[in-house]
């Protein structure tokens, strides 16, 4: 008769085992949802200035239409903040009940937010509404908003999501 390991490190019988525990994907799809707003709006509204919330509606060509620009733009980093803050609140509350997703999973679950942060963004904010494009500054450019759409929503929603499922599968 085999018994079981004793003492300290020893698993605890019943205890949950990191990685291996069902539902804990929405941690790290909602930080990858916030987080990849966050590059969104860093990057390419701020950096790069290839855009700002509502460029195609509000072209910002005087500083009225810019403080606009910047109101919306501040709105979007409110929203990208809350989706951040409810992914850490998820994850620390997984945590608690030790429910954590191994590193790769969790990576994997971060892309794959990104990705569909990316996808709806796209989709509702530049083809819907025709609120900007990944480029209205100084011209749009259609041809980045479908490759924003294929690579930043669909390649990394699709690679993330398999990610998680292998490391899943492989315990992690």
């Amino acid at each position: 008769m085999t018994t079981a390991p004793s003492g300290p490190g020893a698993p605890t019988p019943g205890a949950p085992t990191p990685g291996a525990m069902p539902g804990t994907a929405a941690p790290g799809l909602l930080l990858g949802v916030g987080l990849g707003g966050f590059v969104d709006g860093i990057l390419i509204h701020q950096i790069l200035q290839w855009h700002n919330m509502l460029s195609a509606r509000v072209p910002p060509v005087t500083m009225d239409a810019m403080r606009t620009n910047m109101t919306a733009d501040g709105y979007f980093h409110a929203a990208v903040w809350a989706a951040t803050l409810a992914g850490v609140w998820l994850l620390w509350a997984a945590g608690r009940r030790g429910a954590v997703p191994g590193g790769r999973r969790f990576a994997g679950q971060m892309l794959a937010g990104w990705g569909l942060f990316n996808l709806v963004e796209g989709v509702i904010d530049h083809h819907l509404l025709q609120l900007h494009h990944v480029v209205d500054v100084p011209v749009h450019v259609p041809l980045y908003d479908w490759l924003f759409l294929a690579v930043g929503g669909v390649a990394f929603l699709v690679i993330g999501a398999g990610v998680a499922r292998a490391a899943r599968y492989d315990g992690q």
